[in-house]
């Protein structure tokens, strides 16, 4: 896994990763391609709307920590930018 490293861990329990957007829009336009790969993968962030800013949470609930599954989805993420 190649993740990029504004991903950082929390705790040992979660990865986490904020971007920032020159509007809310584009900033919702991104969080609606996030939404769209997690459904994809049956994998669900938690995600955080703000104007021009959004923020990602990635853990696997089923563990209450991280999982191979997590590190996919961080890439999978990546790859939309």
């Amino acid at each position: 896994m190649n993740i990029h490293e504004d991903w950082k861990l929390i705790n040992n329990h979660h990865y986490e990763r904020e971007w920032g957007f020159p509007d809310f829009a584009t900033a919702l336009d991104f969080v609606n391609k996030i939404g769209a790969v997690c459904e994809e993968m049956n994998h669900h962030a938690e995600i955080t709307l703000g104007w021009g800013k959004v923020m990602v949470k990635i853990w696997s609930h089923d563990t209450n920590g991280i999982s191979p599954r997590d590190l996919i989805l961080c890439e999978s993420i990546d790859q939309l930018e």
